[in-house]
């Protein structure tokens, strides 16, 4: 909206009538979104959230890699064929510009870094299965129907209103309750970390680059970090003294776990004129300085469950 743009918001239908984090936002943003409740793998809804858009930024999809291990037939039906009906829905309508949500799990363990798009992919998880699989529609409907799609492959995304299912809402949420001793997974992963206002000044790109179609472009700062030294960074941020506890049940299978990821963002320069502003060791503490200090607001810290493991 700030940016010129009318949106219309596809949310979840519950008979809560809850928008998620829509319902927190500030009245005037809440105000001037336009709502449609549905559900993405229902074809006929999906269609009719589309009708009168110009460009679709496709971002629903279940993207929990544990509960992929134990519900892997609704990550088919959720992030596979609700990928497609999206497409079809765009194709019928006519739509200008599909932006298909990637991620970096679709390369699994880097063979060599930064990776860059011509990476292999390597399903390591149920969830990373489907996102190649979303990926591969969407690019197999340009290449057949001459739809206007780009895939963005966006690296680890974190900053405020983050779910606790993920690593950095985790860790600052125990230690902001009181925790000293936190409970993590594997910590000798690493992550290329990048904060929510760039990978959405990406998205925000994308509207408008013609040279990016047909193309898959990577969404990362270049720069990794291990889950251990997250952990350390952010409680030094916040001046306290932990102890880190490994938890088994937040490990995954050994073959599973992703050990390495760091992005080459060359080509996200060069067709979207795309930058990150939060680069390196200094841009890492910025943001997570920025996403300690909204967590750390009773208000948030309020609405998670500091501790519980979410999966």
């Amino acid at each position: 909206m700030t940016a010129g743009y009318e949106v219309r918001g596809f949310v979840f239908y519950n008979a809560f009538d809850s928008t998620g984090w829509l319902d927190a936002v500030e009245p005037a943003i809440r105000s001037a979104v336009e709502l449609f409740a549905g559900d993405v793998r229902d074809p006929h809804g999906v269609k009719r959230a589309l009708q009168g858009c110009d460009t679709v930024m496709h971002l629903a999809a279940l993207i929990g890699i544990p509960y992929s291990y134990h519900s892997p037939d609704n990550y088919v039906d959720t992030n596979i064929r609700g990928t497609l009906n999206v497409l079809q829905a765009a194709r019928d309508l006519g739509v200008q510009r599909v932006v298909q949500t990637s991620t970096s799990e679709v390369y699994g363990t880097a063979e060599s870094v930064p990776i860059m798009e011509t990476h292999r992919l390597h399903a390591q998880s149920p969830y990373a299965a489907t996102k190649i699989a979303a990926d591969q529609l969407a690019l197999s409907f340009h290449a057949a129907f001459s739809m206007p799609v780009v895939v963005l492959r966006p690296f680890n995304t974190y900053g405020p209103r983050q779910s606790a299912r993920a690593v950095i809402p985790s860790i600052i949420t125990q230690i902001a309750a009181g925790r000293r001793r936190i409970e993590l997974g594997s910590l000798h992963p690493t992550r290329d970390f990048n904060y929510v206002a760039d990978t959405v000044s990406a998205f925000v790109a994308a509207i408008d680059a013609p040279a990016a179609d047909g193309e898959v472009i990577n969404v990362g700062s270049g720069f990794e970090i291990s889950i251990g030294d997250t952990a350390r960074m952010i409680a030094q941020l916040l001046g306290m003294e932990i102890e880190i506890v490994a938890d088994p049940a937040r490990v995954r299978p050994a073959a599973s776990e992703v050990d390495r990821l760091c992005a080459s963002n060359a080509k996200a320069q060069r067709l979207l004129g795309w930058r990150p502003q939060h680069v390196g060791d200094d841009g890492l503490r910025r943001g997570f300085r920025k996403t300690i200090d909204w967590f750390c607001q009773p208000e948030n810290l309020g609405r998670y469950r500091a501790g519980r493991y979410t999966i």
